[in-house]
């Protein structure tokens, strides 16, 4: 699974969190989840569950803590799902 491809399926994830919908529209690697997607940090715990749930992985509590972009999840994410193909 490529990067292109995990950041898309992490837009339809974010959108229910972020209320600025015009700011989704803009979202790249380098968008920060919680001060330009506005997103507090008790949903960004709900984002990376879901995430977990969408792609069939488990982000360790160090992981998540280094999220603070888009292109930060998009990176775990995939790291962890290469992992779990190996």
């Amino acid at each position: 699974m490529g990067e292109g491809e995990i950041l898309n399926r992490m837009l339809s994830i974010l959108e229910p969190f972020v209320r600025d919908r015009e700011v989704l529209g803009e979202v790249n690697p380098e968008t920060h989840i919680i001060d330009d997607l506005k997103v507090n940090s008790a949903r960004l715990v709900d984002i990376i569950i879901e995430a977990e749930d969408a792609f069939d992985i488990v982000i360790e509590d160090d992981d998540a803590d280094a999220i603070g972009t888009v292109g930060d999840m998009v990176q775990v994410i995939a790291c962890k799902v290469e992992q779990q193909a190996a």
